[in-house]
């Protein structure tokens, strides 16, 4: 907080520009924002930022510290320091993502092994550290070595083998993971709310423009590093990779603050969280060049050149202190880096586009399910109740994932086993071929596969039906938890076992014509089942996330495998076309659909033939929209408006008769300035005129007037503006490339209406296909069960559905087919259901005003468009809507409105099935 010394120099600076151009440079806000009271240019928690705004800014800032390079030395080094601060906190960031990467994957591998069992000499060591600390013994996967001791040795069960053994591991396995769960879960309950989940779609949203206070915070990040350790460690099926992208932009909110040119600008700070961003997947994957290119492909909103490089470097920074760390101890930046280069055939392409298909599916039926579950989560009492709902899909988990060795183990290693070939060194089951030892080249090629191959690909299906479950209950636990390792482990097993069969062919048909060329001699065929499993692993990841370019980038990196490229772009491009076929969604944007976040996606299409006007407020019938005038309106006046509307800004015209508009305003600063105004310039009082104009009149002769109060320094007086004639189309493209928060509506240069973004979203919304639509959002069950969903009770949540879900799909179908204009729209969303809602629950009794709403305004504008003769119209507005009110029963409701009111009617099929979604979509029509 300033003193009140500068304040009052401040604040006088503020409100006579004019007094002082040389020390404050131009008068307008879009210039700097740097003599202005504290909070005037910033935004308030859950707002869109201006990106317009932000961006010419910086740039004024730029230039002022240009102009005054040549002023000494001291404006030399403010200048060089300016310059170089970007690539600092980039390197910062990427430093700290590199150190917390480090410790979180030390910590999980630690904590990953205290399920089984602990080290008594060294309790810091993991499994493998302490058996390879022992000088008598070797590690093997079994943990037999003296130093380790599991839990029935720990009690004195001599006999690893037997039954005693298995109980007391299988039950402290469980009680070890309930309380890694839990204590994961009790951390994000009570200090870090916003720790929960993978952070992704939430990342999205935010470097798209959208505020979200404390989501990047350090108590995030401490909660999120620790979370993640705990619930990979429980055994849940989820990852702790995609929460380092997370963790990484926390990382660079936080560093960001040390750079007034970041920390002071929403829009400059975005570029820091897009270089964070990258330097998150390069840690996470050991992979800098796929973790740029993810932040490019998935992530970032505005991503200029600079920020590449910086994207670049900050990755690169990252990377280098990991490898540093060497968490793993394999000289390698991940688990699962493969060390072969056996060539892949022509014949292979065909399993490789197999693999791509099945993981589309997979992709697309995971991300249907679990938002079903989601919602169901925040529309039930199951949502109240988080911690319960962690320790029971924990039970659940390591009840079922302790009998079979691939579910048990970490799914990092489950991976890295699985995209392995087999060596000599391997003893595992799924190495178990009948191969012959006389051969010099015994490993080298495939052979015919024995009991321990067939055992443990049926134990490899019952993984991946358990995982592919398991993982849609999971993801969206209030935990951290990521979806990059379960989505990879499961395509790893898909792929694995089509790999296994494509080998077990190949080697029972080695003489056929078709697989010459994959047999170089009558006992060697070369056939890699790991190469399938890293393929399959990519495919499912692209099937739930629809990642493309970055995706195979990130996969070669995170392997090694260059060499197999091609497969990899094979399966992950059929992964994307047949998931896409299916529902272009990936699941992070249904993650941001479904939480309802303010994000504009650029990548799809609109192409309808709407105009602003019949987007922009206030619609037909409503109230007029809310204006402030340059220089007629007293303190007392605006502070009424601000008390009694809701509006993030306002309109500033020159009149209310004229209308011709002057600029913009927030009202964030619009509450600042007339408090500090208050506080500190004497003469402000409730009848003070508020000018937003550069000149103010001289005060009449004799007449004792109060202070002025000139705000024209918080005045935006290049606001962008269209016409109500202009496309939505092009409007918005607009708000997509230019980042727009709201654009003003004109007509001959007066003002007419406001377009915000929500206002784009929602008309956006509108015109997604209504077949899609169902699909997405289930509402095909009240289609093929409408008795269900009208004649039986209603829950408290469905107001929400109705007033959300429901009707933006239901109205826009009944706008497109019947062409109703946006005043019955209105009525639709707004008024109807705002009266309804509350009523559904409990009665289907309809007030007054409903009825009132229903029988003038709705069903006079409804009546021309049907073409209604006048006694349908009267029984619809008298008749039938007396019988509602005093009637209770749906059953003696219904066939008056499908049967006889409307047999005249000629109605399409899409308004017949939106007909019978609910009983209201019937009566407002």
């Amino acid at each position: 907080m300033m003193d009140d010394e500068e304040g009052i120099i401040s604040f006088q600076a503020f409100n006579n520009p004019a007094s002082n151009k040389k020390t404050y440079g131009s008068t307008n806000l879009m210039d700097t924002l740097e003599d202005l009271p504290p909070g005037i240019g910033q935004y308030d928690d859950f707002h869109t930022i201006d990106w317009l705004r932000d961006i010419a800014r910086d740039r004024m800032r730029h230039r002022n510290i240009i102009k005054k390079k040549s002023e000494g030395i001291w404006e030399k080094i403010k200048s060089a320091h300016d310059a170089w601060s970007g690539w600092v906190c980039v390197l910062l960031v990427g430093i700290a993502a590199g150190l917390s990467a480090g410790f979180i994957d030390i910590g999980t591998t630690w904590m990953s092994d205290l399920k089984e069992g602990i080290c008594l000499d060294a309790f810091w060591l993991n499994r493998e550290q302490c058996c390879w600390l022992a000088n008598d013994t070797t590690f093997d996967e079994a943990a037999n070595c003296s130093q380790w001791y599991t839990y029935s040795k720990l009690f004195g069960i001599t006999n690893s083998q037997g039954a005693g053994s298995y109980i007391v591991e299988y039950i402290l396995y469980i009680i070890v993971a309930l309380f890694m769960a839990g204590f994961a879960a009790m951390l994000v309950r009570v200090f870090a709310p916003y720790a929960c989940g993978s952070g992704i779609p939430e990342i999205k949203t935010i470097l798209s423009g959208f505020i979200i206070r404390g989501y990047l915070g350090k108590w995030t990040l401490m909660i999120k590093s620790v979370g993640m350790m705990l619930g990979v460690s429980a055994g849940l099926s989820l990852g702790k990779e995609g929460p380092f992208v997370h963790v990484a932009c926390c990382c660079g909110n936080i560093f960001s603050y040390l750079f007034p040119k970041y920390g002071k600008n929403e829009a400059k700070k975005r570029e820091i969280l897009s270089a964070a961003a990258a330097a998150g997947v390069s840690v996470a994957f050991g992979a800098p060049v796929g973790g740029v290119l993810f932040s490019l492909e998935e992530l970032s909103y505005y991503f200029p050149l600079k920020t590449m490089w910086r994207s670049f470097f900050c990755a690169l920074a990252a990377a280098f202190v990991l490898r540093s760390m060497n968490p793993f101890g394999n000289d390698h930046l991940v688990m699962f880096y493969i060390d072969y280069n056996e060539p892949w055939y022509l014949q292979e392409l065909a399993a490789f586009i197999l693999i791509g298909a099945l993981g589309g599916l997979y992709g697309t039926f995971f991300k249907k399910l679990n938002i079903m579950w989601c919602r169901y989560r925040k529309t039930s009492n199951l949502g109240k109740y988080p911690i319960v709902e962690v320790l029971v899909i924990t039970f659940i988990t390591a009840l079922l994932s302790f009998p079979n060795q691939y579910t048990r183990m970490n799914s990092s290693e489950l991976i890295r086993l699985l995209v392995n070939r087999c060596g000599p060194e391997d003893y595992r089951e799924l190495c178990d071929y009948n191969r012959s030892i006389t051969n010099v080249n015994v490993y080298g090629g495939s052979a015919v596969a024995g009991d321990g191959v067939i055992r443990a690909v049926w134990q490899l299906v019952l993984a991946f039906l358990f995982k592919g479950i398991i993982t849609v209950f999971t993801f969206g636990l209030k935990v951290p938890c990521g979806l990059f390792i379960p989505s990879m482990a499961v395509g790893a097993i898909m792929g694995r076992i089509v790999g296994i069969g494509v080998e077990q062919l190949v080697v029972a048909y080695r003489d056929s014509w078709f697989f010459s060329n994959m047999c170089t001699a009558q006992e060697m065929c070369t056939v890699t089942p790991g190469l399938y499993a890293m393929v399959g692993a990519a495919a499912v990841l692209g099937g739930v996330t629809r990642m493309t370019v970055s995706l195979v980038v990130v996969m070669f990196e995170l392997t090694g495998g260059l060499l197999y490229i091609v497969p990899m772009m094979a399966a992950v491009m059929t992964s994307k076309w047949v998931g896409d076929a299916l529902g272009r969604e990936g699941i992070y944007d249904a993650h941001i659909r479904l939480n309802g976040y303010p994000y504009l996606d650029s990548k799809e299409e609109f192409t309808h033939t709407t105009m602003a006007a019949d987007v922009m407020r206030p619609r037909r019938n409503d109230p007029p929209l809310c204006v402030i005038t340059q220089d007629s309106m007293t303190v007392e006046e605006i502070e009424c408006i601000l008390r009694e509307t809701e509006h993030n800004g306002f309109p500033v015209v020159v009149s209310r008769e004229s209308q011709y508009l002057v600029g913009f305003v927030l009202r964030r600063d619009l509450n600042i300035a007339i408090t500090n105004a208050r506080k500190i310039q004497d003469g402000i009082v409730s009848n003070s005129l508020v000018y937003f104009t550069s000149h103010t009149p001289p005060p009449s002769q004799g007449v004792m007037a109060p202070a002025p109060l000139k705000l024209r320094r918080i005045l935006d007086m290049a606001p962008i503006t269209i016409t109500d004639q202009t496309p939505m189309e092009t409007v918005v493209e607009m708000f997509r490339k230019l980042g727009l928060r709201q654009t003003l509506v004109t007509h001959n240069g007066r003002l007419l209406g406001i377009i915000t973004k929500k206002d784009v979203l929602r008309h956006i919304a509108h015109f997604i296909p209504f077949f899609y639509n169902c699909n997405e959002d289930h509402i095909f069950l009240a289609t093929l069960s409408p008795p269900l969903y009208l004649l039986n009770s209603l829950p408290n949540s469905l107001s929400f559905s109705l007033s959300q879900t429901l009707f933006r799909t239901v109205s826009p179908k009944l706008s497109s087919e019947l062409s109703l204009p946006n005043s019955l729209q209105n009525c639709l969303s707004q008024t109807l259901f705002r009266t309804v809602s509350p009523k559904l629950s409990s009665e289907l009794s309809l007030p007054n005003s409903l009825q009132n709403c229903l029988s003038q305004t709705l069903f006079r504008t409804v009546s021309p468009k049907l073409s209604l003769r006048s006694s349908q119209t009267l029984s619809l507005s008298l008749s039938l809507w007396n019988s509602l009110s005093n009637s209770l029963s749906l059953s003696q409701t219904l066939p008056p409105l499908s049967l006889s009111l409307w047999n005249s009617g000629t109605l399409p099929l899409s308004l017949e099935l939106s007909l019978s979604l609910l009983i209201y979509a019937k009566i407002c029509l």
